[in-house]
């Protein structure tokens, strides 16, 4: 389970044991008095996992865009995302609908992966730096690490007169 929910473990137990009962996110959110948000999406945990919604999974997967439109296009021909979700083992439902809406509103190119980091300037071309530079540069940043630690030096020493 996330760590920044809202809800205590023995209020998750607890609602699990609910949704186990019969009743909805939303009832259970009342009989409980917690926030019915964080409820709702445990219970979306739970119909994909069942008593494993407690356990939270300790990786970050990445999808490849093929597997994204695969997914997308099985839940726009009628198929439930708690169902896929369940088929292939991913964390929620609500991932499946966020792929699709990407797909809606952007097409394919949604489901793609983006590059990570900030965006190169517009027009300028990769820079290939010579090792003469390469070496300039780390020498420089050596000099100021080596000042540095002198000026500390000099401030630890004028602490301890």
């Amino acid at each position: 389970m996330r760590v920044d929910s809202s809800l205590s473990e023995s209020q998750r137990a607890a609602a699990i044991v609910l949704f186990e009962s019969g009743l909805s996110w939303n009832a259970a959110a009342k009989r409980l008095q917690v926030g019915a948000s964080a409820l709702s999406r445990l219970y979306e945990r739970w119909q994909v996992r069942g008593d494993g919604a407690l356990v939270s999974k300790p990786t970050r997967r990445s999808f490849s865009f093929e597997f994204k439109l695969d997914v997308v296009r099985r839940f726009l021909a009628g198929e439930t995302g708690v169902d896929l979700a369940r088929e292939f083992d991913l964390s929620s439902p609500k991932l499946v609908q966020v792929w699709a809406r990407k797909y809606r509103d952007e097409g394919e190119d949604g489901l793609r992966p983006k590059p990570v980091g900030r965006p190169s300037k517009p027009g300028a071309a990769p820079v290939e730096v010579s090792e003469l530079e390469r070496l300039r540069r780390d020498n420089e940043r050596l000099r100021a690490e080596v000042a540095y630690l002198g000026k500390l030096r000099a401030l630890r020493a004028q602490e301890r007169r």
